[in-house]
């Protein structure tokens, strides 16, 4: 897949997985691609891929006399560049340190998600680049890291919420009627409570104090799958990260959506030793949907439906 520098030239897109998920991202792919580490090439513009980490599009294959050759061809193309290191490694970052330096700080939330294009490339050989101007991420390698609250929330889980409360570029705030799925002990409740909604947390297992005490935050001890959408009535945002298995998730989730009171959804689909691949794409299906790997999300993906 990686063609010579001669080569005549086709249409390459690259799928970087998430850490540690290669295998589900290869299934989602299909064969005919070219695997080196986390980094999978295949022809084609790019496919739907959930568990891509970040997509490179329209990946060049650039020809380079030198390492000042290789730096001046990635400049020409834009600012912002991150190397992905796959051999070569020196000869790589001597490139990269000719390039315009990138800071890269955490965000502190909620921040607005950064509207520069973030390109990435490789050295496939001494003289070869692989470059993509243009990824699916804004952030660098789709890694999307915030400074962390290590006091307050209950546990980690509220990163992923905030991960994707970033790249929805959506948030609740006053006035708005939140509804938590699987909120024990209760890290996405803090997020919306801190943003200013109102909560509605539903858990068999309580919350933490902490977080139950906080104002505008009401605990009900219950099933999530017990709850009637008429009983509860209207609801800006809809968020779940219920431990079910993904088939279940989506039969609570068509319940919901047949309701019509719901303006924004935002749920972790869960798997447990297998990747359950149809019901991840009867989710993306869905009009409007967006599934995806965040950062911040183990073996499970993200689903957003959110209004227009």
């Amino acid at each position: 897949m990686i063609q010579p520098a001669d080569a005549p030239p086709e249409t390459l897109t690259g799928y970087l997985a998430a850490d540690g998920f290669l295998a589900p991202l290869l299934e989602e792919l299909g064969p005919g691609v070219d695997v080196h580490d986390r980094l999978v090439l295949a022809s084609g513009p790019a496919r739907p891929a959930a568990w891509a980490q970040n997509i490179w599009h329209d990946v060049e294959r650039i020809p380079i006399a030198s390492i000042k050759d290789g730096a001046r061809a990635l400049k020409a193309r834009q600012r912002n560049w991150g190397l992905w290191p796959l051999a070569h490694f020196r000869r790589a970052q001597l490139i990269q340190d000719l390039l315009p330096h990138v800071g890269i700080k955490p965000l502190v939330f909620p921040a607005p998600v950064p509207v520069a294009p973030f390109g990435s490339w490789t050295l496939a050989e001494p003289g070869l680049l692989l470059a993509s101007p243009r990824c699916s991420s804004p952030f660098r390698h789709g890694e999307a890291r915030f400074v962390e609250d290590r006091q307050a929330p209950p546990n980690r889980a509220y990163l992923k919420l905030w991960e994707a409360l970033t790249v929805a570029r959506r948030y609740p705030g006053p006035g708005d009627r939140c509804l938590d799925l699987g909120a024990s002990p209760g890290g996405w409740t803090w997020v919306l409570q801190q943003l200013g909604a109102d909560v509605l947390s539903i858990d068999k297992a309580p919350l933490d104090p902490a977080i139950a005490a906080l104002p505008r935050v009401t605990q009900r001890q219950q099933s999530a799958f017990a709850l009637k959408p008429e009983e509860i009535g209207p609801i800006d945002f809809l968020c779940s990260d219920v431990i079910c298995y993904p088939a279940r998730l989506l039969r609570l989730v068509e319940t919901w959506l047949a309701s019509g009171l719901v303006r924004n959804f935002i749920c972790t689909i869960k798997f447990q030793a297998e990747t359950d691949h149809e019901t991840a794409r009867a989710f993306a299906a869905i009009p409007g949907s967006r599934v995806l790997h965040l950062f911040h999300n183990k073996h499970e993906l993200t689903w957003m439906k959110l209004e227009d």
